[in-house]
């Protein structure tokens, strides 16, 4: 069994937001990305994790043909930050190494609230 990569979710992540959707995406069915050229055999596992997690939806989500949710949207923008990245991938590592999607996003969420209030002063 394959195991997690929160690397490569990432860069599958960033690379999915830069796909620029094909002219005349009107219908329901074309607002997915395809980013099959893009992927790598292990890649349907991490894609399949995402899809578990609710931050990608779609068909053919395994062979790289979805779209972002919502809630992968704020994940996304959670670790977007590399200082944020870096602090969240620290905390994983110094408490095991290990932790669900969920506490990663939260962890992300956490610090980049922190950055936020530290910026403008309102707690959040």
């Amino acid at each position: 069994m394959p195991k997690r990569n929160l690397e490569r979710i990432r860069e599958i992540l960033f690379l999915a937001e830069g796909t620029e959707f094909p002219d005349g995406h009107e219908d329901k069915d074309s607002i997915f990305v395809d980013m099959q050229e893009d992927m790598i055999p292990s890649d349907a596992y991490q894609l399949l994790l995402m899809q578990d997690a609710g931050w990608i939806s779609g068909r053919g989500v395994n062979h790289g043909v979805f779209r972002i949710t919502n809630s992968g949207h704020d994940y996304l923008d959670a670790i977007r930050d590399d200082g944020i990245w870096t602090k969240t991938k620290q905390a994983v590592a110094d408490t095991g190494g290990s932790a669900t999607l969920e506490i990663v996003k939260s962890l992300a969420i956490g610090y980049l609230k922190k950055k936020i209030e530290n910026h403008t002063g309102i707690a959040l």
